[in-house]
C-alpha cells in the first residue's frame, strides 16, 4: 500500500484525451451509451460505466476513492452533508423494530435523529456514557443491531476505545458505525479497530476550508452496496463541483492535520494554565482521563479543544463577546480558529438537565484551533479570558 500522503495526491481518475495533469471537473447530469448494447449492460450492473450523476460521476468517485485507501475500506458512497451520510447509513441498514446502542456524547443532529424521527418507524436508541463504557453490554438487546460512537465526541472530547468496542459488536454480530469526523483518516482508522463503516462530515477538517459541504461513507462492500441502493433511490448525493474541491483538500490533509493539531496541543496547554479556566479536555493531554486510549488509536490529539471557563453561562457569553480575532460560528475544522459556546447557543433550547447529560456543562467552550500563528490564537483567547 502507498504511503498516506502518496495516496491522498495520486489516486486520481483516468486522464482523458488532453492528457490534463490535475483532475478536470465533470459538471454533467448523466452520460451516454454507444449503443443499446452498452446501454442494456451498463444498468443491468454487468460493466462499470457511470450512467448518471446521482448514481456516479467520475469526480465523485475519485473522491471516494480517496477516502476509501486511507481508511482501508473496501468501498464507499459520498453524500452532500455529512448528516445525509448518517441518515443515509442507518436508513439503508435498519428496520423497523431495530435497535441501536450508542454513545450518549453525538452530534446534535443526530440525537435528533434517534431521539424523535427514528421512533417513528419504530426503532429505538439506548444511550451508554463514556465513562460507563465497560458496562456497555447491558444495554444490548436481541433486536439490536448496529452500535454507534463517534471518538473524539462532539462537544465533550471524550474518547472512546476503538478496539474495546470492536470486539463487543463481533461478539453479538452488531454493525459497528463510528463517525470518524473528528480524527480524520490521517489520525485514525477505525476499520482497524473492527469498524464495519465509517463516516464522516467532510464539510469539516476534509474540505478544511469553511466552502462546501459534504458526507461520506466508507466501509465493507456489502454494507455500503445497501447504502448505495438506498441513496440512488433517494437522492443526497454530493455534487461533482463539491467533490472536486473535497478532493482537492485531501491531497495536503496531512500537512493541514498536522499543523491543526501542534496548534492545539499548545492552545490546550496554555488553557490548562489559566487561571479563569476549571477544566481542559483535549486528547493529547496528559490529564485527560482517557489520555492512554488516545495515544494508542490516535497518531496525534486532533484540533478541538474544550475547556470550562468560570462564570457558567454568562461567563461564556461574556467571552464570545470579547474574542476579536477568533470566528464565532457553528463550523468546525476550518483554517481559521473558531469557538463557540454550546450551553447559549447550540444547546440552548435544552434543560441544565438534557446538557449535563451530553457533557455539556454551563460554561463550556469548544474551540476548533485553526492555522493561524499559535501565539495570535492564544493571544486572543487569554484577553478574552483576562
Amino acid at each position: 500500500m502507498e504511503n498516506f500522503e502518496t495516496s491522498a495526491i495520486r489516486t486520481q481518475t483516468e486522464r482523458t484525451q488532453f492528457d490534463e495533469h490535475s483532475t478536470p471537473l465533470y459538471l454533467t447530469s448523466s452520460f451516454i451509451f454507444q449503443d443499446a448494447e452498452d446501454m442494456r449492460a451498463s444498468f443491468a450492473e454487468e460493466k462499470p460505466k457511470n450512467l448518471y450523476s446521482r448514481f456516479s460521476n467520475p469526480n465523485v468517485t475519485e473522491f471516494t476513492d480517496k477516502i476509501a485507501k486511507m481508511e482501508g475500506a473496501e468501498a464507499g458512497y459520498a453524500f452532500a452533508t455529512g448528516m445525509a451520510a448518517i441518515y443515509s447509513t442507518f436508513a439503508a441498514l435498519l428496520n423497523a423494530g431495530d435497535h441501536i446502542v450508542s454513545c450518549q456524547s453525538v452530534f446534535g443532529s443526530t440525537h435528533t435523529l434517534f431521539t424523535k424521527y427514528f421512533p417513528k418507524w419504530n426503532i429505538e436508541t439506548s444511550y451508554f456514557k463514556a465513562e460507563d463504557a465497560e458496562n456497555v453490554e447491558q444495554y444490548i438487546k436481541p433486536n439490536t443491531k448496529i452500535l454507534y460512537l463517534e471518538t473524539p465526541t462532539n462537544p465533550a472530547i471524550e474518547i472512546l476505545d476503538l478496539e474495546f468496542f470492536g470486539q463487543i459488536a463481533k461478539k453479538h454480530n452488531l454493525i459497528f458505525i463510528v463517525d470518524n469526523c473528528f480524527a480524520t483518516p490521517y489520525l485514525q482508522q477505525p476499520i482497524k479497530y473492527g469498524a464495519d463503516i465509517v463516516v464522516h462530515s467532510a464539510t469539516k477538517l476534509i474540505d478544511g476550508q469553511g466552502r462546501v459541504l459534504g458526507g461520506i461513507a466508507v466501509g465493507k462492500e456489502d454494507l455500503i452496496r445497501e447504502i448505495y441502493l438506498f441513496a440512488r433511490n433517494t437522492g443526497p448525493a454530493l455534487s461533482p463541483f463539491n467533490a472536486w474541491v473535497l478532493s482537492k483538500s485531501l491531497e495536503t490533509l496531512a500537512i493541514r492535520v498536522e499543523k491543526h493539531c501542534e496548534n492545539a496541543l499548545k492552545v490546550a496547554e496554555f488553557l490548562e494554565s489559566h487561571p479563569n479556566v476549571e477544566l481542559v479536555k483535549y486528547p493529547f493531554l496528559k490529564s485527560h482521563p482517557s489520555y492512554e486510549v488516545a495515544k494508542k488509536q490516535m497518531k496525534l490529539g486532533g484540533n478541538i479543544v474544550a475547556f470550562e471557563i468560570k462564570g457558567g453561562i454568562e461567563g461564556g457569553r461574556n467571552f464570545l463577546d470579547k474574542i476579536q480575532m477568533c470566528s464565532l460560528s457553528a463550523n468546525l475544522g476550518d483554517t481559521r480558529t473558531i469557538v463557540t459556546h454550546p450551553a447559549s447557543t447550540t444547546h440552548s433550547k435544552l434543560s441544565d438537565e438534557e446538557r449535563n447529560e451530553v457533557g455539556i456543562t454551563a460554561g463550556l467552550v469548544r474551540c476548533s484551533v485553526g492555522l493561524e500563528n499559535v501565539e495570535d490564537i492564544i493571544a486572543d483567547l487569554k484577553q478574552a479570558l483576562d
